[in-house]
């Protein structure tokens, strides 16, 4: 019986040495040794190493990136509003607007560099410039992590780490607290999320950003004293917010535009991308012929856009074993891009009847164009014609609530004010007439500033008199024949000047010390009146026919003479 005791007693020994020594084993395998960790790390690094001393060249997009300010094309006015906005003692938020590939950030950048120089700036030498693209930032609806704003990451997430085992929650800082004391870029602003924007302005309000967890206890004494810290007064984020976005400003909250300046960078015109395009060029090292510059330029629509066109032209003339860009590469590439060409609309130094060039501004009053206004004008009977506009908005529907409305385009209430006028300041009933308005191109025109260009093309087609040559006209035009003032007075002045333009007429409530300086002849009309004297005084009709008794009636009453 002992026998049988010992044997079980030495079986059991057995299976407790050999099982422990199977977990042993079993570890080991699991659990590389040191020197195998060392080894690979040592791999791992090595081959980090290498592939960082190995490099393509800089893209043309890098080297052509502004170094000074002088570097920024066309932007001066924008970047004198951006430095006094960040420069002085109490720097401002900013919105930038603007189309893309003009400048916004590499100005914001620079600016921050100028203001650290400044020793009544609040901005120091370690002052950051945090750039985010608004468009890329994600967020968790559980808020565990949010790069922008920053998060908690509570004990009961993956990742949590040794502080999770001890049901410590982490505070992790986002953008907006890296950005301290210094300025958070933050671009295409509009596209940001509603939620994230809402937690944005925040943070803007308090200068800091407050965390909660439901696993945080001001009593728990395995939570580090910084955290206890965090969850008590927040993490500092007391920055300048730079936004940029190429959205019109009615597109972004009121609640963060009322908190912002508002700043407007242009765009480009055609001198200004032809430096562009001579820059870049001599930065790849070719030369460019004086017709290649102007055709890159014509199939810019911004430097960005310009660049590339030439980084791929000059390696095409490279392919050819030449230093010389040329025309033909221009093309090419415009072609195999699929770039179209932007020739603006130039005034004919020929003036027709029945033609009068408008100024337009597009919606985000950035780009001012230069239409031209048709106008045929038939006798009838009395009280039988009929008037039509063509190339123009006619009515426009508006969602309102759930309900929606269709309203007539400010373009025809305009028209029918011109002809209003015109009964009752010149005594022209235009009812008598078939009037036909076109303006060529087939671009829908919808606005009310076009009044006193229709004005215009509409007594000359009525009294077979041309206007006076070289001169855009804008302004609204009332019943009563004032000329109202308009929006986009500035970009529409720059269209004029670059279609060649001599004279501008513009709403006297829009006239200012500033249009008296520029490359073309500005003058104020307050009323419609004051159009028509401008452009038709000192110009004869042939006599013969019956739209010269009119042509001499509204001249007689706005006190010219024959």
């Amino acid at each position: 019986m002992n026998w049988i005791l010992i044997i079980l007693i030495q079986a059991a020994v057995m299976g407790l040495l050999s099982w422990i020594l199977f977990k042993k084993q079993r570890r080991e395998l699991e659990k590389p040794s040191k020197v195998t960790k060392r080894e690979l790390n040592a791999s791992e690094l090595a081959e980090l190493k290498t592939q960082r001393m190995r490099s393509l060249t800089m893209p043309l997009t890098e080297l052509s990136r502004p170094m000074r300010m002088d570097d920024i094309v066309g932007q001066s006015t924008g970047i004198r509003a951006l430095r006094a906005a960040l420069t002085g003692p109490n720097p401002q938020h900013v919105i930038i607007y603007g189309p893309p590939g003009i400048g916004k950030t590499c100005a914001a950048r620079l600016v921050l560099e100028e203001a650290k120089k400044n020793p009544c700036s609040p901005f120091d030498e370690n002052s950051g410039f945090i750039e985010v693209d608004a468009t890329c930032v994600r967020f968790d609806e559980r808020s565990i992590a949010d790069p922008l704003i920053g998060s908690v990451h509570d004990p009961i997430y993956q990742g949590a780490g040794a502080y999770g085992s001890l049901g410590v929650p982490q505070p992790k800082p986002g953008a907006v607290t890296r950005a301290h004391c210094g300025v958070l870029f933050l671009d295409e602003i509009g596209e940001l999320h509603p939620i994230q924007m809402n937690k944005l302005l925040k943070v803007l309000e308090d200068r800091c950003v407050y965390f909660d967890s439901a696993y945080y206890s001001k009593d728990n004494a395995n939570i580090p004293a910084y955290v206890h810290d965090v969850f008590k007064n927040g993490l500092p984020a007391d920055f300048r917010l730079v936004g940029a976005t190429t959205r019109a400003p009615e597109e972004l909250p009121q609640a963060l535009r009322s908190r912002c300046v508002e700043i407007f960078f242009r765009s480009l015109d055609k001198a200004e991308l032809e430096e562009i395009v001579k820059g870049a060029a001599m930065r790849v090292g070719y030369e460019i012929t004086e017709n290649a510059v102007s055709c890159c330029a014509e199939y810019s629509s911004s430097g960005r856009d310009a660049i590339n066109i030439i980084q791929l032209a000059g390696s095409t003339a490279y392919l050819d074993g030449r230093r010389l860009i040329s025309e033909a590469d221009i093309n090419w590439v415009a072609k195999i891009c699929r770039h179209e060409k932007r020739t603006p609309f130039m005034i004919s130094d020929s003036q027709s009847v029945g033609v009068a060039y408008g100024l337009g501004v597009a919606s985000d009053l950035s780009k001012g164009f230069l239409m031209e206004i048709e106008c045929t004008a038939e006798k009838t009977g009395k009280g039988m014609g009929d008037m039509k506009m063509l190339g123009m908005i006619e009515q426009e529907e508006i969602n309102v609530g759930n309900r929606r409305l269709i309203r007539k385009s400010t373009v025809k209430a305009s028209i029918d004010n011109v002809m209003a006028a015109f009964l009752k300041r010149f005594n022209v009933d235009c009812g008598d007439y078939d009037i036909r308005f076109n303006i060529p191109g087939g671009m829908p025109v919808d606005g009310p500033s076009a009044g006193i260009a229709f004005a215009t093309a509409l007594m000359s087609a009525i009294t077979k008199l041309p206007p006076r040559p070289h001169t855009a006209l804008t302004g609204e035009i009332t019943a009563n024949g004032k000329v109202r003032p308009i929006g986009g007075v500035d970009a529409k002045l720059e269209a004029a000047k670059e279609a060649g333009a001599r004279y501008a007429i513009i709403p006297a409530g829009n006239m200012d010390e500033s249009k008296r300086n520029l490359a073309i002849e500005v003058t104020e009309a307050d009323d419609i009146c004051d159009v028509m004297r401008f452009m038709f005084d000192g110009l004869e009709g042939d006599g013969k026919n019956t739209e010269v008794i009119a042509a001499r009636a509204w001249r007689a009453e706005i006190g010219t003479t024959d």
